[in-house]
């Protein structure tokens, strides 16, 4: 594989306040915390390990318009845990939110900023991932994206159905990765995307041309002269190629 993921970005008009409510509903810690980024991730964690993806909030102007095309499920271990989390993400700042989910048995919040999230109910197929379950990513076509994504990933694909496929790390530790078919286009640049990066001692250069001849292409979001390259998928979502890591 050219590159794997290594971490999440979110955009967030206020990135230090962001990342404090994230820190404490997953019960993680704000490892760094920088003018342009600040990053949240498990106690002790060594970075990149797949067994989580940490969180980087990174300053934007423009504030959230339309419903994320990607977003954190959060995993639970009984009812009564789903309802305590629910009731702690509510105490620091999420507000239910209304996707047109219907009657689901799982909970449909908003952080502080806008952001979408699910608190699932218990499902074993979630058990031992950590607190978050996976990242979702709406898809016209989850089979498609899900091929694209185990090059970009490089992660293994562990169900594919109709409307849904899914990835999880060769190593089988941490959240998934899913698509889930929408009908909805892409209107505006994700919120949420995937920062992917070559092993140590391979060549970035060379990743970008693999992941451009599967359908890949360059992707200008006002990034300016910086040191890593931003590509879009096949389907448009936006992500960056880092250096070897």
């Amino acid at each position: 594989m050219p590159t794997r993921l290594v971490h999440l970005v979110i955009d967030a008009n206020d990135p230090p306040a962001l990342a404090r409510f994230w820190a404490a509903a997953l019960v993680w810690e704000v490892a760094a915390e920088e003018p342009d980024e600040v990053v949240v991730q498990p106690s002790g964690y060594e970075y990149p390990d797949p067994v989580a993806l940490p969180l980087v909030f990174v300053p934007v102007p423009e504030a959230k318009t339309v419903k994320n095309r990607v977003h954190l499920d959060l995993a639970t271990e009984s009812p009564e845990h789903q309802a305590a989390v629910v009731t702690r993400l509510r105490g620091l700042g999420a507000q239910p939110a209304d996707i047109g989910q219907g009657d689901v048995p799982w909970a449909v919040l908003a952080d502080p900023e806008g952001n979408e999230l699910c608190v699932l109910e218990p499902r074993p197929v979630y058990a031992g991932t950590g607190p978050v379950a996976a990242v979702v990513v709406d898809s016209p076509d989850p089979a498609a994206a899900a091929g694209f994504w185990e090059l970009a990933a490089g992660w293994v694909r562990s169900r594919t159905e109709d409307d849904f496929a899914a990835l999880r790390s060769p190593q089988g530790v941490g959240p998934y990765l899913e698509f889930l078919r929408v009908s909805d286009p892409k209107t505006v640049k994700n919120r949420v995307h995937p920062d992917v990066a070559p092993h140590q001692g391979e060549d970035r250069a060379a990743a970008v041309k693999v992941l451009e001849a599967a359908g890949a292409v360059p992707a200008g979001i006002g990034q300016g002269d910086v040191s890593w390259t931003v590509l879009a998928d096949p389907q448009g979502n936006e992500f960056c190629v880092l250096s070897p890591r």
